[in-house]
């Protein structure tokens, strides 16, 4: 009786077994032991082993009588005897049978109910009760019971038949492992079990149980892989938090792939009260033994964008350190690519299968956020979650556009177009518990980051970036000034470009920066191009061109010095479109003017070409003109010019006279020679004007012939 003193509940069946191969040698005290052994309603046991009798011939009468009166009554049930100690193995079964039908719901001896059911090995609240697994009901097919106000309900053996045949029951398909429920569309709570050695497999069943003891199976989920144990992990999350379950996720942390028992957790949607299969969530640092989906944990928003997320267990990451892995939810679903790792390698020394258990339900410090407490061997590590920041950034220039007519200061010596930028910063914290917090913020700011050579460098620096620091309050624009001075450049038409980049000046502690938000800005401050309000300018530019060589009339007349009539006949043995070059004058001279009948034009560049039998001399503007032509000649192409004209912009309304002078090849003689003059610019001139911007000399030639004759 005394060892029944300590470790039993209350009502609970006592049972002693006695086995033994000779008689007691505290007889006189036997029948008092009995006769308390009966108050205190133990039920006895005797096992008599005739071993050493048999061997030496001896009569086990004598014994036989004590270890029957040892055993309680009746004897057939309670008293047993073997031919020696080897034979003790024939008898185990039969005596476990009739322990285990002491507090059993079977009656019949060969199967076991709820004897061995260990209920309890998972459990899940519901409103009207606890939900109970017990997976070594019927034969260790598992079920689920439910723990009431009003009872127990305990669901027939024959309700899980339709998914766990008799055939199987064999098999232990542990069912009850885990349990947990979703919320229909109908707004009604539904059942979720797993059971991971159902046929190798594993499988989920989705059922309604009645307190009535029935129980109906609306869908089963079934694994794909042997041994993966799928459905040893099942959670159920509401993304949207409108009430109804979103997305179940089913944990098979055995998953073998790539060599490795890498894990899997599977994605079930719901659509129309049946959950179908999404894939599944990705990991991809477990290229390793990883067990990934040993722990899947629903958590509250953690990154506070209304979203509610999900938390998953790799126990076996990094040697079996472990680690987990944070999955955002967004709309209906969970994003199947982790947002987050944490591994215990980087949280602190000898933390061993970090991730083996998650929960994330309370704010541990009181900051208004859920933080994570997570187990590992023989510890639990608290996570705190921080704050999500977004930072609003703007620029806004002062003027509004670079007036590269008009210097109106001096930078280096120089006379320089002066600008000031206005870099302003909003923070805005998403949870509503630090609506009165502040953040440090670092930026930089660059002018013409992708040019080689900027337009325009910053005053404080001299240069086009500079790096500054600023704290910032919630919900408080703050805003620095940027002074910036436009050099000469090339290029006025192109607008400057500033950008900024930015981030926390402590990433490591405090607010997060929220990364779906964006990091840097860039805006761009146009030149004011004189032009309409539109600030399109459309330019009309005008060319015209004539040469001075003679016609084979002209040339009669001046070289010939002949007659009108004489000369009449000379040009009538020639075709009337050819012109004569004289042998004194190897030069030909080209009159032009380009005029802007329009708005102002932007890099408006002359394109000059021209035969082979010309080389070209120079270009002069004429009539005192303050309007500059610069001509460079290509490398590839020395047949052509290309003249920028009043860079960086031709005027509206202006006009520029020039002369172009080529000289003739003295090697090359062709029967004609062309010059090709066409003028553009970057400004978008109509269509309709362009048909005047080119000019076509072509002409066909007679050489004069320099004839010297001596004696």
């Amino acid at each position: 009786s005394e060892a029944f003193q300590k470790g039993g509940r209350k009502g609970a069946k006592r049972v002693m077994i006695v086995i033994t191969d000779g008689e007691s040698h505290d007889s006189p005290d036997l029948e008092k032991v009995i006769e308390d052994s009966e108050k205190d309603n133990v039920t006895r046991y005797a096992v008599a082993v005739l071993g050493y009798y048999n061997r030496r011939g001896i009569n086990p009468e004598a014994f036989l009588n004590e270890i029957k009166f040892i055993a309680s009554d009746p004897d057939d049930k309670h008293f047993f005897n073997v031919t020696d100690e080897a034979a003790l193995k024939d008898i185990v079964d039969a005596l476990g049978e009739r322990i285990f039908s002491l507090e059993g719901t079977n009656k019949n001896e060969i199967s076991f109910g709820l004897e061995m059911s260990q209920t309890g090995f998972s459990s899940h609240v519901v409103e009207d009760g606890i939900l109970l697994g017990a997976v070594g009901a019927y034969d260790w097919n598992g079920a689920v019971l439910k723990e009431t106000s009003s009872g127990k309900v305990i669901p027939l053996r024959e309700s899980y038949l339709q998914e766990f045949p008799e055939e199987l029951k064999n098999h232990g398909a542990y069912l009850g492992y885990t349990v947990s429920s979703v919320i229909s569309t109908k707004h009604e709570r539904i059942y979720v079990a797993g059971a991971p050695r159902f046929n190798h497999t594993g499988k989920v069943i989705i059922f309604s149980m009645h307190n009535n003891r029935n129980l109906t199976i609306h869908q089963a989920l079934k694994g794909e892989q042997i041994g993966s144990y799928y459905g040893s992990e099942i959670n159920s999350l509401d993304v949207n938090g409108d009430g109804v379950t979103d997305v179940l996720l089913v944990g098979a942390p055995m998953y073998f792939s790539e060599g490795r028992e890498r894990g899997k957790v599977y994605v079930y949607t719901l659509r129309e009260n049946r959950f179908v299969s999404s894939g599944a969530l990705i990991d991809l640092q477990s290229y390793q033994n990883s067990r990934f989906g040993s722990c899947i944990a629903a958590v509250p928003d953690l990154n506070q964008d209304s979203y509610n997320d999900l938390v998953v267990g790799a126990p076996l990451e990094d040697e079996h350190q472990g680690a987990i892995y944070i999955f955002l939810g967004f709309e209906e679903t969970v994003l199947k690519k982790y947002k987050q790792r944490i591994a215990a390698a980087d949280l602190a020394p000898g933390l061993m299968y970090f991730g083996c258990s998650i929960h994330g339900q309370l704010d541990l410090n009181e900051d208004g956020l859920v933080d994570l407490a997570v187990g590992s061997l023989g510890n639990a590590v608290l996570l705190w979650s921080r704050s999500v920041v977004q930072i609003n950034a703007s620029i806004r220039f002062e003027p509004s556009k670079i007036n590269i007519f008009t210097k109106d200061c001096k930078r280096n010596g120089k006379d320089a177009t002066c600008m000031s930028a206005f870099v302003c910063f909003t923070a805005i914290f998403l949870s509503a518990h630090f609506q009165t917090a502040s953040v440090a913020l670092r930026y930089n700011a660059t002018i013409d980051e992708r040019r080689y050579t900027p337009r325009a460098h910053l005053d404080e620096s001299g240069e086009r970036h500079t790096q500054k620091g600023l704290a910032l309050l919630a919900g408080q624009e703050h805003c620095d000034r940027l002074q910036f001075h436009v050099l000469d450049t090339a290029d006025y038409v192109k607008p400057v470009t500033f950008s900024i980049d930015y981030e926390l000046e402590h990433p490591e502690s405090g607010p997060m920066l929220d990364d779906g938000w964006p990091t840097s800005l860039k805006v761009s401050v146009p030149f004011w191009n004189g032009c309409n309000e539109d600030e399109h300018c459309v330019p009309d530019l005008v060319l015209d061109a004539r040469s001075d060589v003679p016609s084979a009339m002209e040339y009669c007349r001046r070289a010939l010095r002949r007659a009108p009539p004489d000369c009449s006949a000379f040009a009538l043995s020639f075709d009337a479109s050819v012109f004569v070059i004289e042998s004194s004058r190897r030069r030909v001279a080209v009159e032009a003017a380009l005029e802007n009948r329009g708005e102002n034009a932007y890099s408006t560049v002359l394109n000059i070409s021209f035969s082979r039998n010309l080389q070209f001399a120079s270009l002069i503007p004429k009539d005192d003109t303050d309007i500059n032509i610069d001509c460079m000649t290509e490398d590839k192409h020395p047949n052509k010019k290309v003249c920028n004209v009043s860079y960086p912009f031709f005027r509206a309304k202006a006009k520029v006279a020039f002369r172009l002078d080529f000289e003739f090849s003295k090697s090359i003689f062709l029967q004609s020679m062309e010059i090709y003059l066409i003028a553009n610019s970057d400004s978008e001139e109509k269509e309709s004007t362009k048909e005047d911007n080119f000019a076509h000399l072509n002409f066909h030639l007679k050489y004069e012939a320099d004839l010297l004759f001596t004696r």
